[in-house]
C-alpha cells in the first residue's frame, strides 16, 4: 500500500510538469491518492446554477473558477469604490469637525461602544425637517449601521 501512494505521488508529480492543471487540483484540495476518490462537497448553490456546473468539463470548470475570483475582485474593487464616494459625499467636512471637537464631543470611533475604528464616518441625518443629528456610519455587511452622536444645533443647556 505505501509503494501504491508514492507511486501516486510520484505521478502526480510528474504529470504537474506536463499538465498545470494538477497543480490546480492540488490548490484547491482534491487529492486522488485514495482508490476511491469522492466527488468533492457543493458548496450551498442553487439548483440553477449548481446542476449546470456539473455538467462541465474540467477545463471549463477551470475558465469558471477563474472567471469568478476575478469576479469577485471586480465586485470588491466595485464596492470599495461606491463606499468612497458615498463617504465623500456624507462625511461631515473639518469645519464640522472642529464644531464638535469645540462642544467637547469626541470624534475619535475608538471613544464609543460598538463603532468600528475602521470605516465609520461622521455624517448629519436629518429624521424629520428641522431635526439634524450627526451619526456615525459605517458599513456592516450589505447593510449600514449608525450610531448617535449629538444634535448639530444642541439647545442651550443640553448636549445630549
Amino acid at each position: 500500500m505505501c509503494k501504491r501512494k508514492g507511486w501516486i505521488g510520484e505521478a502526480t508529480a510528474a504529470l504537474r510538469e506536463v499538465t498545470p492543471q494538477i497543480d490546480i487540483v492540488v490548490q484547491r484540495g482534491v487529492t486522488m491518492a485514495s482508490d476511491d476518490p469522492s466527488k468533492p462537497s457543493a458548496p450551498d448553490l442553487p439548483a440553477y446554477l449548481q446542476d449546470p456546473l456539473e455538467r462541465q468539463s474540467p477545463a471549463q470548470l477551470e475558465s469558471i473558477a477563474d472567471y469568478a475570483t476575478e469576479l469577485a475582485a471586480w465586485k470588491r474593487t466595485k464596492r470599495e469604490r461606491e463606499l468612497e464616494q458615498k463617504r465623500a459625499e456624507e462625511a461631515v467636512d473639518d469645519e464640522e469637525l472642529k464644531s464638535l471637537e469645540e462642544r467637547k464631543i469626541a470624534t475619535d470611533p475608538d471613544k464609543y461602544e460598538d463603532v468600528p475604528t475602521s470605516g465609520a464616518y461622521i455624517t448629519i441625518k436629518e429624521t424629520k425637517p428641522g431635526y439634524r443629528y450627526y451619526y456615525w456610519q459605517w458599513r456592516n455587511g450589505n447593510s449600514w449601521e449608525n450610531k448617535y452622536i449629538a444634535p448639530v444645533n444642541p439647545k442651550r443647556g443640553s448636549e445630549s
